[in-house]
């Protein structure tokens, strides 16, 4: 009875822990390794993830995106409309941002023979989403109590230097935070080897830069 006990007792020490993420990351990849948790923290993360979009959205000058001369009721809607876009954001965008990710790691680790699944991989990304979710929370809050540009980081170099550069705007605290853990998490859960594990994980925070890139080129012409 006490051996089952303990092995009970051995079991829960072994599930990955969510907020762990921030002090001891390394220990709980190796966790979701052998305990993937997936649901739990997904939600977790999408609540704190659309709080900090709606209060992004909610910091947005309304009036500058409709025009002048509209009545108040139509100010009223556009505010209304921004903040259910933030909460349809906020609910879709973790888990859709994981689900893509996964696969594509997934692809990375077969071709380098890796044992990890699916499953492994959807958990690893969730906890690891945990730190952008707080990115996001955070700049959100402060975009809503100071104002600024929403589009905007402050963690970032753009917000930094007070720039409008969107790929300053890419290289942010929070994004090289838990790329740095999907290196980590891609040796510990993967099992690819340190080097594969970074090159992945730099490729990644290069393809963001280029999206920055192209996004800002988009918002240039139709600037134009």
């Amino acid at each position: 009875m006490e051996e089952q006990l303990e092995n009970v007792n051995k079991g829960a020490q072994l599930k990955p822990s969510l907020f762990g993420m921030i002090g001891s990351p390394g220990e709980q990849l190796e966790r979701i390794r052998q305990h993937p948790k997936i649901w739990l923290a997904m939600l977790i993360i999408t609540t704190i993830f659309t709080v900090g979009t709606v209060l992004t959205m909610m910091a947005m000058d309304t009036a500058s995106l409709i025009g002048e001369g509209i009545p108040a009721e139509g100010q009223v809607l556009m505010e209304i409309f921004t903040i259910v876009l933030g909460i349809v954001m906020g609910l879709f965008t973790p888990i859709i941002s994981v689900l893509i990710s996964s696969v594509i790691i997934l692809i990375i680790a077969k071709i380098a023979q890796s044992d990890v699944t699916f499953k492994q991989l959807f958990s690893m990304n969730t906890y690891i989403c945990l730190i952008v979710a707080l990115g996001a929370l955070l700049n959100g809050l402060v975009r809503f109590l100071i104002g600024g540009n929403p589009e905007i980081y402050v963690t970032s170099l753009a917000g930094l230097l007070n720039s409008e550069s969107y790929v300053l705007g890419a290289i942010e605290v929070f994004t090289i935070w838990s790329l740095i853990l999907t290196g980590i998490g891609l040796n510990k859960v993967a099992r690819l080897s340190k080097g594969l594990s970074w090159t992945v994980a730099i490729v990644f925070f290069l393809f963001q830069i280029g999206m920055a890139v192209i996004s800002g080129m988009f918002a240039g012409l139709g600037g134009m």
